[in-house]
C-alpha cells in the first residue's frame, strides 16, 4: 500500500534540503528520502564555497560573463542572469539559516577561483559545503512537517504511463524506495517529486565525489522518459591527492586562487605556457594541461607548491586542508602537494526549466542532477552552490504551485518482485562495478578520441547485459540499484560524447580537436520506445 504525502523530495545535499525547508514554511508535508545518514552528500564535500557577488569591486555583468565565458557558447544567459543575481539574497538566506561565512573588518572574506575576474567566493574556513550541510540538516531534523528516511535508496519513479496509462503529457506520481537495512520496498505517492541526487562522479575510477554520487536521479528520469542534456561535459577536478591511503580527497580550487603554483616533479611551473591566467585557468583547461603533462612525462602526478605563502596564512586560511594532508604526511607549508585530476562534477544532467520543471509533470530536479543551461560546456568554479540554493527554491515554489492541481486517482501497485531470488553471488556486482568504472576512466575521460569512445561503448553494452539479467532474477539490493544507475550514465556519456563531433569546454576528442560552430547547442537525449538513446 502506498504511503501519502504532499511532496516526495529525493536526495539530502544543500538542494534536497533547501526546498524540503522551503515547502515546510508552506505548512505541507514532505518526505525526505537519503540512501545514507542525512550528512552523506556531495554537498558536504565542497570545499571552497558559493560565489555571489557581494563586493562593490564586483558586479553582476562580471559575474555573468565569467560564467558565460567559462560555458564556451553553450551557456543559457537568461539562467545565468537568474541565476547571478539571485546569488546576493541566497547569502542573505542562508546566513538566516545560522550558516557562518568567514569575515573581516569590512565584511565577508571574499576569496577568488580559477575563471573569476574578482573576489566573490564566500566560504567557511575550507569547509564550506560541511558548513552549508550541517545547518541546514539540523534545521531540518527538527521540523515535523519533513519525514526524514535516512538508508533508503529510490529505485524507480512510478509514472502513469509506467502504469500502463496513456497519460500525456506524462504525469509523475511517486517512487519506488528500498529500505537498505531490511530489503522492504515502500510505495510513496507524492503530488510533485523532487530529484535532488547529485552527480555521477563514481562512473569514473578516480573521483572527488562521495561514494553516494552514482547518479540516480539521471538514470531514474532517463528510464521515465525524461529529456538530459549535455551528458558529455565531465568536469575534471584538477587537484586531487595523489597518495595510496587518500580516497576521494579534494584539494581545493581556492589554493589556486590564493596562490598555488603547479609545477612538475622536477620543480618546473608549467601552466604559464598553456594559457594567459596561467594558475588561475578555468578547469578544463587546467585538468587537460596535466594530463598532457602525466602523459608526456610518465608520471603519476604533478605538484601543487604554495608553500611561497606565510605558513601563518596557510594554516589560517586553509586549516581543515592543512590538518588533512598532515595525516599524510604532507607539510603543505613547507613542501608541494602530489595531485592528479579526478572525475568531479557532471555540467549535464535531467532536462528541466529554471524552475526545475522536468518535461514530465509533477517531476522536477535541482542541482548537479539538473541541466538547467548553467554552465554550458565547462562550470565555472564555485557556481554549483549557488545553482543548487536558487534552483531549488525556485522548484520548491513551483511544486507548491503543481501540488494544487489534481492529483490521478490510479491504484498504485506494490513492488512486484515477481520470481526473483536471494542473491547468490554479488561478486557479479562488483567485478561489473569495476570493469565498468575503469573503461569509462580509460577511455572516456579528460582526452577522448573515436576509437577510444567505441571500445567503451561496446565494453558498457556488454557490461548493460549482464547487470540486466542479474536485476530481474535476484532480489534488490542498495549495491545492485546503484551499478545498475551508473551503468545507464556511462552509457548515455559515451553516446553523448560520439554524437559531438568536436571540441569544446569539458568535451576534448583528438579527432576532432576544434570547436564546430554547427554543433553550438546543447546535446540532447532521451530513451526510445526500443530502449535506444534518441538524439534531438
Amino acid at each position: 500500500m502506498a504511503t501519502d504525502f504532499d511532496f516526495l523530495i529525493i536526495g539530502s545535499g544543500l538542494a534536497g534540503l533547501n526546498a524540503a525547508l522551503r515547502i515546510a514554511e508552506a505548512g505541507r508535508s514532505v518526505c525526505l528520502v537519503t540512501k545514507r545518514a542525512i550528512n552523506d552528500s556531495a554537498t558536504v564535500t565542497a570545499q571552497g564555497g558559493i560565489a555571489s557577488v557581494m563586493s562593490e569591486q564586483d558586479s553582476f555583468a562580471a559575474h555573468v560573463a565569467d560564467t558565460l565565458t567559462a560555458g564556451i557558447g553553450l551557456c543559457h544567459e537568461d539562467v545565468v542572469r537568474t541565476v547571478v543575481k539571485a546569488g546576493p539574497e541566497a547569502i542573505k538566506r542562508l546566513a538566516q539559516f545560522g550558516v557562518s561565512f568567514d569575515r573581516h573588518e569590512n565584511g565577508y572574506d571574499l576569496g577568488r577561483e580559477g575563471g573569476h575576474s574578482a573576489r566573490r567566493i564566500l566560504h567557511s574556513q575550507d569547509i564550506s559545503g560541511q558548513a552549508i550541510a550541517f545547518v541546514l540538516a539540523q534545521r531540518a531534523q527538527q521540523i515535523s512537517e519533513i519525514n526524514i528516511l535516512e538508508h533508503h535508496i529510490a529505485v524507480d519513479l512510478i509514472t502513469m504511463r509506467k502504469l500502463g496509462n496513456s497519460f500525456s503529457p506524462d504525469r509523475c506520481l511517486g517512487a519506488y524506495v528500498l529500505n537498505n537495512l531490511t530489503g522492504e520496498l515502500l510505495t510513496i505517492r507524492a503530488r510533485a517529486t523532487l530529484l535532488a541526487t547529485g552527480g555521477a562522479g563514481k562512473v569514473y575510477l578516480y573521483t572527488s565525489n562521495p561514494d553516494v554520487a552514482t547518479g540516480d536521479g539521471i538514470a531514474m528520469a532517463f528510464r521515465a522518459g525524461a529529456a538530459l542534456g549535455n551528458m558529455e561535459f565531465v568536469q575534471f577536478h584538477p587537484t586531487c591527492l595523489y597518495h595510496p591511503r587518500a580516497k576521494n580527497f579534494l584539494i581545493s580550487e581556492a589554493v589556486r586562487g590564493e596562490g598555488g603554483v603547479l609545477r612538475r616533479r622536477d620543480g618546473q611551473a608549467f601552466m604559464k605556457s598553456v594559457h594567459p591566467l596561467a594558475d588561475l585557468a578555468p578547469r578544463d583547461i587546467v585538468a587537460r594541461a596535466i594530463d598532457t603533462e602525466l602523459k608526456r612525462t610518465g608520471d603519476d602526478y604533478v605538484l601543487l607548491d604554495i608553500t611561497a605563502r606565510p605558513p601563518s596564512f596557510i594554516k589560517n586560511r586553509f586549516p581543515n586542508l592543512y590538518k588533512a594532508c598532515l595525516q599524510y604526511d604532507i607539510d603543505m607549508t613547507k613542501e608541494p602537494i602530489p595531485i592528479v585530476p579526478a572525475a568531479h562534477y557532471f555540467c549535464g544532467g535531467i532536462c528541466t526549466n529554471i524552475n526545475g520543471a522536468t518535461e514530465i509533470t509533477g517531476l522536477f530536479a535541482a542541482g548537479e542532477a539538473a541541466f538547467t543551461g548553467l554552465h554550458g560546456a565547462n562550470r565555472l568554479a564555485s557556481n554549483s552552490l549557488l545553482e543548487s540554493f536558487v534552483t531549488s527554491d525556485l522548484a520548491a515554489i513551483a511544486m507548491l504551485q503543481v501540488s494544487e492541481l489534481t492529483l490521478p486517482q490510479v491504484e498504485m501497485p506494490d513492488w512486484d518482485p515477481g520470481s526473483a531470488v536471494d542473491p547468490d553471488e554479488m561478486i557479479v556486482v562488483s567485478h561489473n562495478w569495476d570493469e565498468l568504472r575503469h573503461a569509462m576512466s580509460s577511455y572516456v575521460g579528460i582526452v577522448r578520441s573515436d576509437k577510444r569512445l567505441v571500445r567503451a561503448a561496446k565494453r558498457i553494452k556488454m557490461i548493460q547485459e549482464e547487470i540486466d539479467d542479474y536485476y530481474w532474477n535476484f532480489k534488490l539490493t542498495h549495491d545492485l540499484v546503484e551499478l545498475r544507475n551508473i551503468a545507464v550514465v556511462a552509457n548515455i556519456v559515451v553516446a553523448s560524447a560520439k554524437h559531438r563531433r568536436e571540441s569544446r569546454g569539458l568535451h576534448y576528442n583528438i579527432d576532432t580537436p576544434e570547436k564546430n560552430d554547427n554543433y553550438l547547442h546543447d546535446t540532447i537525449c532521451r530513451r526510445g520506445l526500443d530502449q535506444s538513446l534518441i538524439f534531438a
